[in-house]
């Protein structure tokens, strides 16, 4: 079996790569270098390509190779799906799209979220261009066959990852550094909503189960745990895990918005909902998918990850002034 990964080397798609080379597949990434971060793992194949260059270069790179899975881990708008479905109508018996939960409606009519859910966000860009790449793709499922098939992640994590829902990305050992010196930590709205996180090795089980299915061609899937945890309950476990207890302020969400505007799409478009995912589709295809790693482990590993090296413990300065200025507003608002 034979799979193409495009990109392949980020927090979830490195986890579904060592999968698939586990389990026996032949995996080619096509990136634009040499990644650092998530290095392309042994058994692997490397194909230096810019999926965003010629097209004509594309084509000859990839030659007259076919494939029974190819995954599009870096498509995110429509002219991205454009070019996918011109390069790989011949080439795949699968094409495998990587889309998001946070596409699922927003707010939600109902807390328990299906495949059924529709697709609908007006607060997040990103989610809008996942749902018209899905809904293109799907038009040409139905007109010309194209074996699509449809995977939305929620928010999925890893060592190197700390997925507190008002953090630093890119830094995200910022927010254990704060609570570790005492510094409040803000979350948002009561704290009371409820959240999914992912372990990204265990999404990586269902994932790899879904590749070169023949009967998974024009699905769609969410792949997350079925732990269930309030936001602040996530931030109480994580405080327990660096050894200290998390000083909780709840900020709503339109005050955070105020000061931070990018917010409004990952809070009011995603993270300040409830959102429980029910995952009986996936299990009825991937029987095996039965995640292992709950947050009071996950949070551990990645504390742990980051202080193996101190060179991972980055701190994001701008972050944190921008979280006092919040905390300085809220503070003016309810000085009791």
């Amino acid at each position: 079996m034979k799979a193409l990964f495009i990109g392949g080397t980020g927090l979830i798609s490195s986890a579904c790569a060592s999968r698939a080379i586990e389990l026996g597949w032949e995996l080619t990434l096509l990136n634009r270098g040499l990644p650092e971060k998530y290095p392309v793992p042994p058994g692997a194949e490397f194909l230096q390509g810019d999926m965003h260059g010629d097209p004509q270069a594309l084509h000859a790179l990839l030659g007259g190779r076919h494939f029974d899975a190819v995954v599009d881990w870096i498509a995110f708008c429509a002219e991205d799906i454009e070019r996918d479905i011109e390069l790989f109508r011949d080439r795949t018996r699968q094409f495998i799209f990587i889309s998001s939960a946070s596409a699922y409606q927003k707010p939600p009519a109902h807390y328990r979220i299906t495949e059924e859910t529709p697709l609908e966000n007006p607060y997040w860009e990103y989610s809008r261009n996942k749902i018209a790449c899905e809904d293109r793709l799907m038009r040409e499922f139905r007109e010309h066959r194209f074996p699509v098939t449809i995977v939305r992640p929620s928010l999925t994590y890893g060592p190197s990852q700390i997925p507190l829902c008002v953090g630093s990305w890119q830094q995200p050992y910022t927010i254990i550094d704060r609570m570790k010196r005492g510094q409040p930590v803000i979350v948002p709205g009561d704290g009371a909503s409820l959240w999914v996180l992912t372990w990204n090795a265990d999404f990586a089980v269902g994932f790899c189960g879904l590749m070169g299915m023949d009967r998974a061609s024009g699905e769609a899937f969410h792949i997350t745990s079925d732990e269930v945890l309030t936001w602040d309950q996530i931030y109480r476990e994580a405080g327990r895990a660096a050894g200290v207890e998390a000083r909780i302020v709840h900020v709503p969400s339109d005050l955070i918005i105020a000061h931070d505007p990018a917010m409004d799409g990952t809070l009011r478009g995603d993270k300040s909902n409830s959102a429980v995912f029910d995952n009986r589709k996936i299990k009825s295809y991937v029987p095996e998918f039965a995640p292992k790693v709950f947050w009071a482990e996950g949070i551990r590993r990645a504390i742990a990850w980051h202080e193996a090296d101190p060179g991972r413990c980055t701190i994001d300065s701008e972050a944190n002034r921008k979280w006092d200025r919040i905390l300085e507003a809220y503070a003016r608002a309810f000085p009791e």
